[in-house]
């Protein structure tokens, strides 16, 4: 019972994060972003992994896995994710969010010589087939604003890249942690990576944000990291230390339903009965692969 709490915590974590980084739409870019939200993710994450010992898990091998699952799990997706919630908003972009399992198991199956099953095949299609459902029929009587279509095909590119960068991410850092790296000790690296990175991305142009950071604008940065990085990822890993992998993983991934009840707060309407079951559909594609991994 803890695990089944434990993991919808995180979820509804993850979804009042996206719900945060919505609201930055139009006043920071997608670079500024990962510059301060990586920052502060390290500076909050490296003193509970020295705490838990973690950094005496780590070996010089191990840290050139992590440093290559930052480089597409952080470093790139954290920069599409930012942007596709700009482009699409954050329900659509959870969806998007949820092709990361097939992703992984694809990718599982090429490069690791995973077995791909006949009910992972339907999982993977049951996702697909929710994302389609919320793409193809945005509105579905919700009042939520309508999407251009060339700015909603941008969003779709970004969301799939997003979600092929966080499963390879995984992918690369499945080794180090089947090798006994301490979680927090993990984390941290990858976050302090991605900090570095978008840091000396500010040395050139394209990489400066137009306008200064506000207060306010940086009190919801560093709350979006605390709530989906520090909170977020410590209820999981609590919750896969009390219960089942498989039960946690989908628990844990229903945030493309939880997030539609944040929208029917914040928009005063709510969603249509398309975005509850394209939600539903991927949220159920992810069960399918989550209990049969």
């Amino acid at each position: 019972m803890i695990a089944v709490v434990l993991s919808l915590a995180a979820a509804f974590t993850f979804a009042l994060s996206a719900m945060l980084v919505s609201h930055l739409k139009g006043r920071v870019g997608p670079l500024q972003f990962g510059r301060w939200q990586m920052s502060l993710a390290f500076v909050m994450l490296a003193p509970v992994a020295y705490a838990f010992g973690g950094w005496r898990t780590v070996t010089a091998a191990q840290v050139w896995l992590l440093a290559a699952s930052s480089a597409t799990g952080i470093m790139l997706a954290s920069t599409t994710y930012f942007a596709a919630i700009h482009a699409i908003g954050p329900r659509i972009t959870a969806l998007m969010f949820s092709l990361a399992s097939p992703f992984a198991v694809v990718l599982g199956y090429l490069f690791l010589g995973e077995s791909l099953s006949p009910a992972q095949a339907v999982g993977i299609v049951l996702i697909l087939a929710g994302i389609m459902l919320a793409v193809a029929m945005p509105e579905g009587g919700s009042g939520v604003e309508r999407i251009p279509a060339r700015r909603l095909w941008q969003g779709i590119a970004l969301g799939v890249i997003t979600a092929l960068g966080q499963a390879m991410g995984s992918l690369l850092a499945r080794p180090a942690m089947a090798g006994g790296v301490e979680p927090f000790a993990a984390m941290t690296i990858r976050a302090g990576l991605g900090a570095v990175f978008f840091l000396l991305l500010a040395l050139f142009p394209f990489g400066r944000a137009p306008q200064r950071l506000t207060p306010k604008d940086g009190v919801v940065v560093a709350v979006s990291a605390f709530v989906g990085l520090f909170i977020g990822m410590s209820l999981l890993m609590a919750a896969l230390a009390r219960g089942d992998v498989g039960i946690v993983s989908t628990l844990s991934s229903t945030t493309p339903i939880l997030i539609l009840p944040m929208i029917w707060v914040v928009n005063r309407k709510a969603p249509g009965l398309w975005a509850w079951m394209g939600a539903g559909l991927a949220v159920a594609g992810t069960a399918v692969l989550s209990l049969t991994a």
